[in-house]
């Protein structure tokens, strides 16, 4: 028993260490506008291409993870975020800056593997408090990076060297503590599938993020859009006849997953385009500190990492799909909280309050709801599909946030947060409705 807790400590501390990458960013992009001379939407893309490329890296590796084993591929992804955290660290230009953030990036799929380790190891009885351990601990890597950045006085190199250094230590505990099953998969990986979803993605969110600069309706801008609808028209007909896709497109769409892969997606863009948005307005509005930033969404991070403690005694009396309803709600209240007053430090730190709640409830229930009703053999296809979307709608996000706040939409923004987070307790609901019957 002491052993299978901590193998899930070690990757939940794992998954941490991977997911403050995400956002640590965050609250250092208007120093880097002005170290890098560049523009807000430019920079916006040292967020944009971490998420960008762990949105890649996630059905990628976690293939790679069923043919050579969960754990050497886990090892990889820790040494890819060590690499990258390095580049950042020294990097002097933003393109090296962004190549840094795509390595880094590739720390993504620790949480489909790590959960792909843990059910190896843990009974079934607890595997849904395990599970919901590592889904929750994203949130708390999410409002840690905002933290650790504040903590570090918001200088970029000291907080990539720091991240460098906490990924050394999460590699060194993963390799002493971790054990694998022999590896099944067979096949090769689809490299053809990971260029496409990345040509298509990347065109759609520099379409996003740039089309404010460009005009809506400048060639550049609806050649990018244009391209970013063929590509993944390309990718989707390709994929269906591949025998080991990137993605597995039916799965997509599996009546036992399309409830939770829609609600992931839409709760990772709301958290995003809140914690950023509340970072440029208490940097703006309020001249708040990146440190001061950290603070105002300390109550995320703590409530985030509470609920993930209370996951498992919460998921024993509701279901999944539940606690995402509620979760997503009380996301929703906060966003709406935020896009009618966010004038003042009570403001960021109610709706944080409530942001961290919500989404630590979320969080910690959709990585259950995406493979409770699907046989065990999917799921790890499960998993990484929930995590993939969930990063994809963060990515999003991003590119969303830095289009509205380069034209002074922060009320737009929050309001588009609001706004899918309330989609996300419909569809959530919807989801634990249909299943009801179908057990019924």
């Amino acid at each position: 028993m002491y052993k299978n807790l901590a193998v899930v400590a070690v990757l939940a501390f794992a998954v941490a260490v991977g997911t403050l990458q995400m956002t640590v960013v965050v609250p250092l992009l208007p120093g880097l506008e002005r170290q890098l001379h560049a523009s807000s939407t430019t920079v916006s893309w040292t967020l944009t291409a971490g998420l960008l490329s762990g949105a890649v890296s996630i059905p990628l590796l976690a293939r790679l993870g069923d043919m050579y084993g969960r754990r050497m591929v886990s090892l990889v992804a820790i040494g890819l975020l060590i690499t990258g955290s390095a580049l950042s660290a020294v990097a002097g230009t933003l393109p090296l800056l962004i190549v840094g953030r795509v390595l880094q990036g590739a720390a993504a799929p620790l949480l489909p593997l790590a959960m792909g380790l843990v059910r190896q190891v843990v009974p079934d009885h607890r595997l849904p408090s395990a599970i919901g351990v590592l889904s929750a601990t994203i949130g708390v890597g999410s409002g840690g990076g905002m933290i650790l950045a504040g903590l570090l006085d918001g200088n970029h190199r000291t907080v990539f060297w720091t991240l460098a250094g906490l990924a050394a230590l999460s590699f060194v505990l993963v390799a002493a503590v971790v054990r694998d099953a022999p590896a099944r998969g067979s096949g090769r990986p689809d490299l053809a599938g990971a260029a496409l979803v990345a040509v298509w993605l990347g065109c759609l969110l520099l379409a996003i993020s740039k089309g404010a600069a460009w005009g809506w309706t400048s060639p550049l801008t609806l050649g990018l859009f244009a391209t970013a609808v063929v590509v993944a028209a390309v990718w989707v007909a390709t994929a269906r006849r591949t025998a080991s896709p990137l993605i597995e497109i039916p799965m997509l769409l599996h009546r036992a997953t399309v409830g939770a892969t829609v609600a992931s997606f839409l709760l990772g863009f709301a958290l995003f385009a809140a914690i950023t948005t509340v970072s440029a307005v208490a940097q703006g509005a309020l001249r708040a500190s990146v440190l001061q930033v950290g603070i105002y969404l300390l109550p995320t991070t703590v409530l985030m990492l509470v609920v993930s403690v209370l996951a498992g005694s919460l998921m024993r009396r509701f279901t999944a799909s539940a606690l995402v309803v509620t979760g997503s709600a009380l996301v929703t209240a906060a966003a709406l909280w935020l896009a009618v007053s966010s004038s003042s430090g009570a403001d960021l730190y109610g709706a944080a309050t409530l942001l961290g709640l919500g989404v630590g409830l979320g969080y910690a229930a959709l990585g259950t709801m995406a493979v409770e009703h699907v046989e065990p053999a999917k799921t790890a296809a499960a998993g990484g599909v929930n995590a993939l979307v969930r990063l994809v709608g963060s990515s999003v996000a991003g590119a969303v946030g830095a289009a509205l706040l380069s034209s002074g939409g922060a009320v737009w923004t929050f309001g588009i947060a609001a706004g899918a987070a309330l989609l996300a307790a419909l569809f959530a609901a919807v989801h634990g409705n249909l299943a009801r019957k179908e057990l019924a």
